[in-house]
């Protein structure tokens, strides 16, 4: 939940160029993630299915407000912004088919967004952690970029071109394997 509440409070800090604030505070957001991951592998009474759904959530959110608006702010390419959240776009639309697919009848909508009901587990490809990982670095990056004064830096585009490999390596990965990345849970 803490990662959501950032996402606006980060977009607006970039979009104002704020870029010191919100470089803080994206440190604070990755701590809150990394905590909420410790946490839910080391004690089991702490997981919870509400949990295990928030949080992709809660990343592709935050992922998306941070690449839209530093878009906007113009430290990273409109076509890489596009490329990473239509990739996220097809992925969420996916897991929506699977869901539908998987839930036995009667298909209620009560049902359907249910997170209790868990029928089918996503596992994410070897790729597509390192796409995470490298879009996390350029974010990162990114902010940092105008208070080190870096803006211009081959080293930071060369990092756009390293994500945009990663996203298209992890969408196709996806596509391919289809099926493979797909457990089924429960059918009943």
């Amino acid at each position: 939940m803490a990662r959501m509440g950032l996402a606006p409070v980060l977009g607006y800090l970039i979009v104002e160029e704020n870029f010191r604030v919100a470089l803080g505070v994206f440190v604070l957001a990755g701590v809150t993630d990394l905590l909420d991951g410790f946490i839910a592998r080391n004690w089991a009474n702490q997981k919870s299915a509400l949990g295990s759904a928030l949080d992709p959530l809660a990343d592709k959110i935050l992922i998306s407000v941070l690449y839209v608006s530093l878009t906007c702010a113009n430290l990273i390419p409109v076509s890489l912004t596009s490329m990473i959240i239509l990739r996220d776009v097809a992925l969420i639309a996916a897991v929506f088919y699977v869901r539908y697919k998987t839930l036995s009848p009667p298909r209620t909508l009560s049902r359907y967004f249910n997170p209790c009901y868990a029928t089918a587990q996503l596992k994410p490809t070897f790729v597509s952690k390192m796409n995470t990982a490298v879009q996390l670095i350029l974010v990162a990056a990114s902010l940092a970029a105008p208070v080190f004064n870096y803006v211009d830096s081959i080293y930071l585009q060369t990092l756009w071109c390293i994500t945009a490999f990663t996203t298209v390596t992890s969408a196709y990965s996806y596509y391919h394997y289809g099926r493979k990345t797909v457990q089924v849970i429960n059918n009943k």
